[in-house]
């Protein structure tokens, strides 16, 4: 799949989501109100397309883009271990799991975000469609309904 289908998959499914586009990059931010401007929430979902913002995944090769989730922990522990407290350091160490083992520039693996892993993001390079269709789609469903319920909580606060 690629950054275009992606894209429209999460805008046409998820109700409520805003877009903003910076440098070839897509953020997707939980934003029914449209009086809120969604860069004054966290992004549930990202479309990364250069190294602007880190170097783990060498983005700049021909067409290679990085799709980042944001998951629950528990799903995160279940698929990839414990995103244990950070190091301090922005690399792709955490402490108590050693996310460095992970190949960040390979393609069409879910693995720990390289920086936000210890958040419980998880990064995949160019899903392939078997990816999307028995992974990747029930990861972005519930990063979505986390966002939801998120905002829905700071709602009620309000």
């Amino acid at each position: 799949m690629n950054e275009a289908e992606i894209s429209r998959y999460i805008t046409e499914t998820c109700e409520g989501v805003d877009v903003v586009a910076d440098s070839g990059n897509s953020f997707f931010f939980y934003n029914p109100d449209s009086k809120v401007p969604p860069d004054h929430r966290f992004p549930f979902v990202t479309l990364v397309t250069s190294d602007l913002y880190d170097q783990f995944s060498n983005l700049n090769r021909p067409s290679v883009f990085r799709l980042n989730i944001g998951i629950g922990k528990q799903t995160f522990r279940s698929l990839l271990g414990d995103p244990a407290r950070s190091s301090g350091r922005d690399s792709a160490e955490i402490s108590g799991e050693n996310f460095s083992d992970y190949d960040f520039t390979a393609l069409d693996q879910v693995m720990p975000h390289p920086v936000y892993g210890r958040m419980s993001w998880v990064c995949v390079l160019n899903p392939s469609e078997g990816t999307f269709e028995t992974k990747v789609r029930q990861l972005l469903a519930e990063a979505y309904d986390l966002a939801v319920s998120k905002y829905k909580r700071q709602a009620a606060r309000g």
